[in-house]
């Protein structure tokens, strides 16, 4: 995939990633930004736990799930 479609998948990624995770957003260009960066973050953990998207489904699934990990970490980390 090139790296204008991760940007588009993360993008989108961070956005869902926010509706999911309420409470610990950052708005919509800060939530955007988390899902350029949990695009990166399921990019890397799911490979170590086997499962490798091959697929854009599986690569949006992978970036949202990435997104909502790090915005619950980031999220718990403001609270204190």
């Amino acid at each position: 995939m090139s790296f204008l479609g991760w940007l588009i998948i993360g993008a989108l990624a961070g956005w869902l990633a926010g509706k999911i995770v309420v409470g610990y957003g950052y708005g919509f260009v800060g939530n955007i930004v988390i899902g350029i960066l949990g695009a990166c973050v399921g990019g890397l953990i799911l490979p170590k736990l086997g499962i490798v998207p091959e697929s854009t489904g599986a690569n949006f699934i992978a970036a949202t799930l990435g997104a909502v990990i790090l915005l619950f970490v980031l999220g718990l980390l403001r609270q204190r």
